[in-house]
């Protein structure tokens, strides 16, 4: 039986600040340095709901005059049964860390990270690749390195296209969250080429003779 249930996920908060184009110049050549922390804390609501809070801080944490701060918020509300008496029984819950783009921030959540608990570590998969960044690496090299811990699994997020569900399958990547239209693309994987030239040219036609265009 379930001692709990997870109602909501969301990022509460995310901020950043970089004093003027001096600083962001200098913290663009020196962000490699800067350290990640995770601080996670639980707050009781009524009706049994918990909100357990999640704060990645990426900073400096060195004595220079310019730097920039990074901060995001993640937090999940948890609805506790009724029989839940003692701490031990919500031990278990498991927790979401978002908005991972590398793997040194990878290295840093993996070593916070018991194997006692349930974690997913969600990387932005779809986003970097937005910007012209391949994600292939940074996933395989995740998975390997959470491999010793079984109650990690790392998690494709931002998913932009059907192939990226072969990518993740063909890393180890445990989860990929995918919109709609991604997995009912995915559910016609296996067509060939053949097909697919016939399917394309009707389509084709179909729009021709929408278009009541003549020549």
């Amino acid at each position: 039986m379930e001692k709990f249930k997870i109602l909501a996920e969301f990022i509460k908060d995310a901020s950043s600040e970089t004093k003027d184009v001096q600083t962001f110049l200098f913290v663009k050549d020196y962000i490699s340095k800067y350290q990640l922390t995770i601080d996670i804390t639980s707050k009781p609501k009524k009706n049994e709901l918990i909100e357990i809070s999640t704060t990645l801080k990426f900073a400096d944490k060195e004595n220079n005059e310019k730097k920039s701060y990074f901060e995001i918020v993640y937090v999940s509300i948890i609805k506790l049964d009724k029989s839940v008496k003692e701490k031990k029984d919500v031990e278990k819950i498991k927790l979401n860390i978002t908005a991972v783009y590398t793997v040194a921030q990878v290295k840093k959540i993996n070593r916070c990270l018991d194997n006692k608990t349930n974690s997913i570590i969600s990387i932005f998969s779809g986003r970097m690749a937005d910007v012209g960044k391949d994600p292939v690496p940074i996933i395989k090299k995740a998975v390997r390195m959470t491999r010793s811990k079984t109650k990690v699994e790392i998690l494709w997020a931002s998913t932009r296209e059907p192939y990226n569900y072969k990518q993740a399958q063909q890393l180890g990547c445990q989860i990929i969250t995918m919109p709609p239209k991604v997995i009912e693309k995915v559910s016609s994987f296996g067509k060939s080429f053949d097909r697919l030239t016939k399917d394309t040219v009707k389509a084709f036609l179909q729009d021709s003779k929408k278009s009541r265009f003549k020549i």
